[in-house]
């Protein structure tokens, strides 16, 4: 018995799916996977997979998931540096979510992309961890403006809609090749930085 079916006698099969999916997107793009190859490519049966999901769409609706999962806890990681300024956490949460973006753009692509939402075809799986993701951005901006970091004169709601719409367009001029030297990234994204939140000089 190879280690792939071992996992699947230990209930561990979802995950290798979803993981090996998340690889051949990656590889091949969304229109390269079926359950058919991905069962291949783990080494179950083609009927194993059907035991996790109802078709095509449940499982890249569950890749999305993970991915937001991924990027909330890298998020996360970002933000609890609380020895840093603030300014210093937000570059680095800008910075950390285009290169998320960037590194991943077929995932990307399926976390914010046409394929799951302009179908309204989300499972309620992943509206439970897509809606929470923007609304956790909403809170952070609320926090940024307390903190002096964003101006507190604007609503809340259209500053995290605006601000994470900059980053998303950001990520899509370069996943679609517009911004085709990435070296760029970082000097584009402190550009964004200093422009929404300019750093506070210190007085002499």
């Amino acid at each position: 018995m190879n280690q792939t079916k071992s996992k699947y006698h230990h209930g561990d099969l979802r995950q290798s799916l979803i993981e090996a999916a998340s690889r051949m997107i990656n590889e091949e793009g969304i229109e390269g996977l079926s359950l058919r190859k991905l069962a291949d490519r783990v080494g179950v049966s083609r009927t194993a997979p059907y035991h996790h999901f109802a078709d095509k769409n449940a499982l890249l609706c569950a890749i999305a998931a993970e991915g937001f999962r991924r990027w909330h806890n890298e998020a996360q990681r970002i933000l609890s540096q609380t020895d840093l300024p603030p300014h210093t956490r937000y570059r680095q949460f800008a910075q950390g979510y285009i290169h998320y973006a960037t590194r991943y753009p077929e995932l990307y692509d399926l976390m914010f992309g046409r394929t799951i939402w302009k179908q309204a075809s989300a499972t309620e799986d992943l509206k439970a961890v897509a809606y929470p993701s923007f609304q956790h951005q909403v809170d952070i901006t609320r926090q940024w403006q307390a903190e002096g970091l964003l101006p507190n004169s604007l609503d809340s709601l259209r500053l995290a809609q605006v601000t994470w719409g900059t980053l998303h367009g950001l990520a899509r001029l370069v996943i679609d090749g517009i911004y085709a030297d990435s070296s760029h990234i970082d000097e584009m994204v402190d550009t964004l930085v200093d422009l929404v939140c300019p750093p506070v000089k210190s007085l002499r």
